[in-house]
């Protein structure tokens, strides 16, 4: 059985009834994305349970093997030419354990979004589109599709047609915008319906794009 990773947990109002597990990016904490949830403005969504996971602590080769906290090992700056599978699986397996406790707690899955920035991004792309059972949507931020030669043949059919909020800074140094751009066509190319954003910035949040999360969940989570 896999062991639930820490969380740290806001509710958007009382007695929540949707979920959104977002995941942070490398060398990230739990917290890095906790404050923006006063920023959104969710009038017209369901109460919901916003849930961020804290990572383990891994070696990673791309920093000499520092040790932080990271979803699974980067062995390059293009991202996608050797890539840590069984990291990838494990964390998987780890967010996939954090969607069955939220339906445990009474959430169903069509009621339940996952998220994430940079690496947590790549994880809630893979997760998200593996999962047996239908969830309400994925917010990629930042990153890109990982495994993507593999993704045609193990992504799941309930979420095929899961709507799929992507926004990417085009001065993005970190995930270069070629990168998202790549995982975009990727996942249209096979039939997943993406809304593609880009914002003038780098490898962060803009103040648009805070916007642009609110109207996708509104769209996915009405009251």
């Amino acid at each position: 059985m896999t062991a639930l990773l820490s969380c740290i947990e806001l509710e958007s109002a009382p007695h929540p009834t949707a979920a959104v597990i977002w995941m942070h990016g490398l060398g990230a904490t739990s917290d890095d994305f906790a404050g923006l949830v006063p920023e959104l403005d969710l009038e017209g969504c369901q109460p919901i349970r916003f849930v961020f996971p804290q990572a383990p602590r891994i070696p990673i080769t791309i920093n000499g093997g520092y040790v932080m906290p990271g979803w699974y090992d980067l062995y390059g700056m293009d991202l996608v030419s050797q890539q840590d599978a069984t990291g990838i699986q494990r964390s998987e397996a780890a967010i996939a354990a954090l969607v069955e406790r939220e339906v445990a707690r009474g959430i169903p899955y069509e009621r339940i979004v996952l998220a994430g920035f940079s690496q947590g991004c790549a994880m809630a792309l893979h997760t998200a589109l593996r999962l047996p059972h239908k969830i309400a949507g994925v917010m990629a931020l930042s990153g890109y599709l990982p495994l993507a030669d593999r993704f045609a043949t193990e992504r799941h059919p309930a979420n095929a047609a899961t709507p799929i909020f992507m926004a990417h800074g085009t001065q993005d140094p970190v995930v270069i915008l070629k990168r998202g751009e790549a995982s975009r066509d990727a996942l249209a190319s096979l039939g997943h319906p993406v809304q593609w954003r880009t914002y003038p910035m780098p490898h962060s949040v803009h103040p648009r794009e805070v916007v642009d999360i609110a109207a996708f969940l509104k769209q996915v989570l009405p009251a």
